[in-house]
């Protein structure tokens, strides 16, 4: 807004209410024209140059941060930018924003804090899930501390509107659901799914490796991972244990040495004279063996106590942990158990990186950690399904559905387990619900699965600038641009016109960007847990992802903003997947 000379320092009221349409009305009678008193003659009744009108994307980034701070308030699609103008009354001239662009400065600030909060709390999430067991032990906390109830899946089940139930299986999976105090037999379950497990490197069952006067952990890999990202970084263990306790019941128990433990050294340069023009590759057999300790530390640790134990019939006992594992790497686990070496009876672990988990950049915008792919999807999975369920923003009362969040292990390897996608786990849980709230209904179980709608939640590909030549020009996610629907025309993402408008309708209602990923012609496509669910039950699924860089690497990074949008958009299709179910009329039409 041009002003005279003689008004040129007055403050534009921030607020909406009367002061402030007074001043605008001053502001148009100085310039001798009469004002509406909103911001659109701001923009027709002053001498200006305008930018033009916000583009569709800018105005679903305003409402967006509208959305998240809670407001109310609509964005006006004729409110812009102005820029500095030369044209004055009175040889002076100041520039003042219109009132969505002032509004907009102080609302970036404030979703800014939003979505460091909630990068903030996927950071501590990570830094305790080093592996699928901890993941799943800290999302079944996360319920119980919600007044959810456990199900044990060999047990009989007692299942009520407005009750609260989860499940787990090997203790790396984890299905939870929340029943709507108004469901009705028949009604859909609107599944949330996504994937604890990460590729790493885990012990093989015998990782007793010694050469070069060097204790060797033997390893063996898991997923594809970027497995050259792995060297020269400080690693640990951390997963299982069985332990049996004085009581004489062997449980499972879970362990990690957060301090570094184990580095797989890389081979010097003047060593390996090609390696910057000829490229590193890793043979995973002789190149991925971390190195422990050297052989001393092995009669240092015998001298505390990790020997072999003795059976009187053959010297040891067949496939004890102390037979298979060197005893320095026992004594170091018993000693975070607080269990003996001799009450170890099995383990099952994996490497992780112990750098902790941190959001960077200058404006701490980034989020720097391994396992974002996919732990990220899990922790917003659950954050937006306790939201909806419990405290004060609980919307259940009114819900006529089901709403459930599926965490499965074994996707990066195929999902072929008894915990993971391909197995019957989810099927079997929505059949025995189904069956329980529906009064032995006819056709309970199919009408339930047909009346239902998984989105499959796993990251996705952001465009990366130094090698842009490997996206679609067409299809280029950007970081902290919102959530990302994956299509493929093979069916490697279950992704249809249908499940895509549903999940795109949610964003724009809430103003919450959203973003389109097809992979290049030329290359081949990854796929998720979504095609085996759908295939498997015949749900009508979205397969969609927060982009990130760096995927498979032991060290990712994505937007703190995305973590923030990731919670917002399903949150919202909790609360909205019922009401937009009804509106859709595909077959039997």
């Amino acid at each position: 807004l041009i002003l005279p000379a003689d008004t040129g320092k007055q403050r534009l009221p921030s607020s909406r209410g009367p002061r402030r349409m007074a001043f605008l009305k001053a502001c148009c009678s100085m310039q001798g024209v009469a004002c509406c008193t909103t911001s659109r003659c701001l923009q027709q009744h002053t001498p200006r140059r305008r930018l033009g009108p916000p583009t569709a994307s800018q105005l679903a980034h305003l409402h967006a941060l509208r959305s998240m701070r809670g407001s109310s308030r609509a964005v006006r699609g004729t409110t812009g930018f102005f820029e500095r103008s030369s044209a004055t009354s009175g040889g002076h001239a100041v520039q003042c924003n219109a009132v969505l662009a002032e509004d907009a400065s102080e609302e970036t600030a404030k979703v800014s804090a939003a979505a460091k909060g909630a990068a903030s709390r996927l950071v501590d999430f990570l830094n305790e899930a080093w592996t699928p067991f901890h993941a799943t032990q800290l999302v079944k906390q996360k319920l119980l501390d919600a007044g959810y109830v456990e199900l044990i899946e060999r047990d009989q089940w007692k299942i009520v509107p407005g009750g609260k139930y989860f499940i787990t299986r090997n203790m790396s999976s984890i299905v939870a659901f929340a029943v709507g105090e108004k469901y009705s037999p028949g009604s859909g379950f609107h599944v949330l799914g996504a994937h604890t497990d990460s590729p790493c490197l885990k012990l093989k069952p015998i990782s007793k490796v010694e050469r070069g006067g060097c204790l060797n952990v033997g390893v063996q890999t898991y997923g594809g991972g970027l497995w050259h990202t792995w060297f020269d970084r400080d690693l640990s263990v951390a997963g299982r244990i069985l332990v049996e306790r004085e009581d004489g019941v062997i449980r499972h128990e879970l362990v990690k040495v957060p301090e570094p433990l184990l580095r797989i050294p890389c081979l010097a340069i003047h060593l390996d004279r090609g390696v910057n023009t000829e490229g590193f590759k890793v043979n995973a057999q002789t190149h991925l063996a971390p190195l422990l300790a050297t052989a001393k530390s092995k009669t240092r640790s015998n001298e505390k106590g990790a020997k072999e134990p003795k059976n009187s019939q053959n010297g040891s006992h067949p496939g004890h942990p102390s037979s298979a594992h060197h005893a320095v790497l026992l004594n170091t686990l018993a000693e975070h158990a607080n269990c003996s070496v001799e009450q170890i009876r099995d383990l099952e672990l994996q490497l992780c990186d112990t750098q902790p988990s941190a959001m960077a950049g200058p404006s701490s915008e980034f989020l720097y950690s391994g396992r974002l792919d996919n732990l990220c999807m899990c922790f917003a999975s659950t954050e937006a399904l306790l939201s909806t369920t419990s405290g004060e923003s609980s919307t259940l009362a009114g819900e006529a559905s089901v709403r459930m969040v599926a965490l499965f292990d074994h996707e990066e390897c195929g999902s072929d387990s008894a915990q993971g996608a391909s197995s019957p786990m989810l099927l079997d849980i929505i059949r025995r619900a189904a069956k329980l709230l529906g009064k032995s209904e006819e056709g309970v179980v199919q009408r339930s699965l047909r009346a239902s709608y998984l989105v499959s939640a796993d990251m996705a590909h952001a465009l990366h600038p130094n090698y842009m030549e490997r996206h679609e020009e067409l299809h280029q996610p950007a970081m902290g641009k919102g959530l990302v629907i994956k299509h493929n025309a093979n069916q490697r993402y279950a992704t249809n016109a249908v499940s895509a408008s549903l999940f795109r309708e949610i964003a724009i209602r809430h103003g919450l960007p959203a973003q389109e990923f097809v992979v290049r012609s030329d290359m081949g496509c990854g796929s998720t847990i979504g095609p085996i669910l759908a295939s498997g039950m015949g749900i009508n699924t979205v397969d969609v992802g927060a982009p990130q860089l760096s995927m498979h690497s032991v060290r990712e990074m994505m937007a703190c903003a995305d973590v923030e949008y990731s919670v917002q958009h399903f949150t919202h299709f909790f609360n909205e997947a019922t009401e937009l179910d009804r509106r859709l009329r595909i077959d039997g039409q």
